[in-house]
């Protein structure tokens, strides 16, 4: 279903209930209100000086990529240079990536600490109350989600798997045959079906909400 953003421009007051923390590649802590994940996700975040930031899908944003991660899961963490590299290659093109911390052990500090050690350039968002994993129906770190914007409304049109290097847990190739998150996207740019991964996501199960890590 269409989840409508009101044109990305909703406008929010600061005594919202915080829902969301957005670390910038200056270190620099914002947050982000939500409304009920039916109708939006995250548009309007607040920076260190209370200033509103519309961040999540900028004017110019056709696709919106969400990645599901984990502080201390090894394979979303092998995956960082990957999606720094899709990232970079595809920004130009109104790709907009997140790396999204579901986990209730994953606190701000830690995925600061987390965000520095790597050096993660991509925006990162953490979901306290997981209301972009239920929006997205993530349920595995590593997992992607792929939305098209249209007419001010997001569509998920993929979840699943980054790309096929993990045959199971423990277990992997020496490099990926099919670049499933990749392939998506570029289908959803090109407005072409887009193809569904033959094998679903390995990695760390995401742990619900209020569930001690």
């Amino acid at each position: 279903m269409p989840l409508n953003l009101h044109n990305l421009k909703l406008k929010l007051h600061f005594a919202a209930v915080i829902s969301a923390c957005l670390i910038s590649t200056s270190a620099a802590v914002f947050a982000a209100a939500t409304h009920s994940p039916q109708l939006n996700p995250p548009s309007v975040v607040f920076d260190s000086g209370k200033n509103a930031v519309e961040q999540l899908a900028s004017a110019n944003a056709r696709v919106i990529v969400l990645i599901f991660a984990a502080t201390d899961c090894p394979i979303s963490n092998r995956y960082i240079p990957e999606i720094a590299r899709l990232d970079h290659e595809l920004a130009a093109q109104g790709v907009a990536f997140w790396w999204v911390f579901p986990n209730p052990g994953d606190t701000l500090a830690m995925v600061q600490k987390h965000a520095h050690e790597f050096s993660i350039a991509t925006p990162t968002l953490i979901d306290f109350h997981q209301e972009l994993t239920r929006m997205s129906h993530a349920a595995v770190t590593p997992e992607a989600a792929i939305f098209t914007v249209k007419d001010g409304s997001l569509n998920e049109v993929y979840r699943g798997r980054i790309d096929d290097r993990y045959i199971a847990f423990g277990q992997e190739r020496p490099q990926a045959m099919h670049h499933d998150l990749e392939e998506a996207i570029k289908a959803a740019l090109a407005g072409r079906a887009i193809p569904k991964p033959s094998g679903g996501p390995v990695g760390c199960s995401i742990i619900p909400a209020g569930k001690k890590p």
